[in-house]
């Protein structure tokens, strides 16, 4: 997939799902399950064993999923991530080498932010987007809502703090996204590999995405 089309996606669905588990298996079916329930976008972290493996894999047999690489630290594994198939990159700080590279090589990035001062440096480096991170102890939604007041350009993904009673919310105070792991990618249905109720979870984060953008738009 081209940068353009991986970024419309996310856009579009609202929905960035951290896969963040204990064996390539289990990631590479929590993958598979999220796409099947309609979101064809997966961050597999580097913290997976095999990530890279389970990058490619996932890359060649769901060609049409936006497949990505999650807490990457340096270009060296940016280098690694690119050739194993990833389509964006994304980190839970501001990493000036990481950002560089996915512009260098036309991928879609996202660097994580805390602070104002933090959202400032990272959409300075031309990111696509900003992860806020972690959202829930700074404060939730209200904390987005307060950031969208002095950066109402920067398009921000909402990751660390959200579930299914704070997903609304946050797309009510203006994530243009979200990043959801383990309140998605349940680490109970895994172990047996529950296929429908991971994809019942997907199936109900995005009728709250979709709910909440019309609730949004009609104020």
């Amino acid at each position: 997939m081209k940068k353009a089309e991986v970024r419309a996606r996310i856009e579009e669905i609202g929905i960035i799902p951290g896969i963040r588990v204990s064996t390539p298996e289990r990631a590479r079916f929590a993958a598979e399950m999220v796409n099947r329930a309609g979101i064809p976008i997966a961050e597999i972290t580097m913290t997976v064993p095999r990530a890279l493996d389970v990058i490619s894999h996932l890359a060649k047999t769901l060609p049409e999923m936006a497949v990505g690489a999650g807490t990457v630290l340096d270009a060296e594994t940016a280098w690694r991530c690119l050739d194993a198939g990833a389509t964006f990159l994304t980190s839970t700080g501001l990493v000036p080498e990481v950002v560089e590279f996915a512009l260098k090589h036309d991928l879609v990035v996202f660097p994580g932010a805390m602070t104002p001062t933090d959202v400032i440096a990272a959409w300075r480096t031309g990111a696509d987007f900003v992860k806020i991170f972690p959202c829930g102890p700074l404060g939730g939604p209200a904390y987005i809502r307060s950031l969208k007041l002095p950066f109402p350009q920067v398009p921000m993904i909402a990751t660390g703090g959200v579930n299914q009673r704070t997903a609304s919310n946050f797309i009510l105070a203006g994530a243009i996204a979200l990043g959801i792991g383990s309140d998605l990618i349940n680490p109970e249905a895994l172990p047996v590999m529950k296929e429908e109720q991971v994809q019942e979870l997907a199936r109900r984060y995005l009728g709250m995405v979709k709910a909440a953008r019309v609730r949004k738009n009609v104020r």
